[in-house]
């Protein structure tokens, strides 16, 4: 338990830009060894892992009197769905399903509102309807009532709430399915955020994932919105994803390795809040507030001078120079989690999900960028077997055949709706056929991946993608590529980037000099198009 604490270190934080994005001048200075609550860190991300196995494997029987509470209303979602929406067929049918899927998520409560909002952010992993329906889960959450909230903070911090902070805001900024996030001021006029977990929410989750895990062999082949993203895979990632956020130590031990990659990398145009020294346990998150503005803002963008262009150079840089290099990044990339600041720079905020790759997992995700630079796709199909996409048996000569990944690039604008169709098909149950998967670490890569597409959408729609594709590929091979060269056994010199394959990648070919965002737009509603009417 953390001891009531009033004030904040004397020295301006100055002296920690070393090793971490901070603010300049910040209210305290971070001092990894000298914080209390890291001392367990360690042992928490191991306890963690160790349990993971008997939560997410599937039991004979229902786990618990939830089982028949979320069998009811997943159930009741399916068979009302099979008699009435199934018939309706295509986008529409799966529509229906989505949106009754997305409504029993919200009765269950905070474990499925959290797995909706996952999946609303996974455009390109799941299916589009699916998506659609649960971006409405972004904003269902209702806040806790205060004397909850006061009863965690106490609870955890170990004094009254006037004891700490001077002012507590009693309505949060935000609420979310796993915590809520409050303003306050600390005794000695330091303003903060205070992020406190709900109530019984760590109990909940655990019970939920025992009957997840139980459920989802039953719907593998019986509902037309699992695609790739097959039940019982989904349920590990997300256990995998989830069970770290419920402890805000890791938390906090994540923001402090985003920042410290980022400082070593010399990528300061992005801010990461500073921890309080003291001030972090299990359910309650003190850390430095910051101020600026939402990064969907356009007019705020104008107003301060900022440029758009930059904020998401710096934002497909930046991430993927922490993966790539360190194999750590932010895991949940979203409108909510960025705030631009007045000067520019680009404040990260809520770890609870960051990617940690092991070595042979980093080197895997260094051969896949490689290997797509360089238009080599027996290079990325082996990466993404490395990867753990694919069985470590899998004969890849075969998938590639089957796949028709090394032949010519085929438009698929070019392609009726029967041929689109046809072919999405296919591909899907070739992968499904040889067991393919989305390990964690691949699904949180897309999904920011997929955030920065759309960030490109609003903020640059008129940049040319080849040339900015082309640009973040002359970077990596000047400021890392010996090292990453050596580190996959690789010559530098053999290094080539082909923008060939980068074309092939947006299904275009060698005589498309450049595509714009807005010229990718109409070539993807194009396609939707097509596949709607193909229903």
């Amino acid at each position: 338990m953390t001891r009531a604490h009033t004030g904040a270190v004397d020295d301006p934080a100055s002296g920690d830009l070393d090793i971490g994005v901070f603010t300049d001048d910040g209210p305290w200075v971070v001092e990894p060894d000298k914080m209390p609550w890291r001392v367990d860190v360690p042992g928490l991300r191991r306890a963690t892992h160790r349990r993971l196995p008997s939560l997410i494997t599937p039991s004979g029987r229902p786990p618990g009197r939830r089982a028949l509470t979320v069998v009811r209303h997943i159930g009741g979602a399916l068979a009302m769905w099979t008699l009435t929406g199934r018939r309706k067929g295509g986008p529409d049918s799966k529509a229906d399903l989505s949106r009754r899927l997305r409504e029993a998520a919200e009765i269950l409560g905070p474990t499925y509102i959290k797995l909706g909002q996952i999946i609303s952010s996974g455009q390109g992993i799941f299916p589009a309807e699916l998506v659609a329906e649960f971006v409405k889960c972004r904003d269902q959450v209702p806040a806790e009532g205060f004397h909850l909230v006061r009863r965690v903070v106490e609870a955890d911090l170990g004094a009254p709430l006037e004891a700490i902070f001077s002012s507590f805001d009693r309505t949060p900024i935000a609420a979310a399915s796993i915590a809520q996030v409050h303003g306050a001021t600390l005794r000695d006029g330091t303003d903060v955020v205070v992020k406190v977990q709900r109530p019984s929410v760590d109990r909940l989750v655990h019970e939920d994932l025992r009957v997840m895990a139980w459920i989802a062999p039953m719907l593998v082949g019986r509902i037309p919105v699992t695609a790739l993203a097959n039940p019982p895979a989904l349920v590990e990632v997300f256990a995998h994803t989830i069970s770290e956020e419920l402890d805000f130590r890791v938390e906090a031990d994540n923001m402090l390795d985003v920042a410290r990659v980022f400082a070593e990398l010399d990528q300061r145009q992005f801010v990461v809040p500073r921890p309080h020294p003291e001030l972090v346990t299990r359910r309650v998150l003190v850390m430095e507030r910051l101020d600026g503005f939402n990064f969907d803002d356009l007019e705020s963008y104008e107003r301060h001078g900022v440029d758009t262009h930059a904020i998401v150079r710096a934002g497909m840089i930046g991430f993927m120079e922490g993966a790539l290099v360190h194999g750590v990044f932010h895991g949940d990339l979203h409108g909510g989690n960025l705030y631009v600041l007045p000067d520019g720079r680009t404040a990260l905020l809520d770890f609870g999900i960051t990617g940690r790759m092991s070595e042979p997992r980093r080197l895997a995700f260094v051969r896949m960028l490689i290997a797509g630079m360089m238009n080599d796709p027996m290079g990325q199909l082996a990466a993404l077997r490395d990867l753990g996409a694919l069985p470590d048996d899998t004969d890849l000569a075969v998938v590639a055949e089957e796949l028709g990944i090394l032949g010519p690039t085929v438009d698929p604008t070019s392609m009726t709706a029967d041929e689109l169709v046809g072919e999405l098909q296919r591909v899907i149950k070739a992968l499904l056929g040889y067991g393919a998967r989305m390990p964690k670490e691949l699904m949180l890569f897309v999904k920011n991946m997929v955030f920065l597409d759309g960030a490109i959408a609003r903020l640059a729609p008129d940049l040319d993608l080849f040339a900015e594709i082309a640009h973040i590929a002359s970077y990596f091979a000047t400021t890392h590529g010996e090292r990453l060269a050596a580190q996959v056994g690789m010559d530098p010199g053999d290094y080539e980037f082909d923008p060939n394959g980068v074309r092939a990648a947006f299904g275009v070919d060698d005589t498309v000099e450049t595509m714009t965002y807005r010229d990718l737009q109409i070539r993807r509603e194009l396609i939707r198009d097509r596949l709607r009417a193909r229903g």
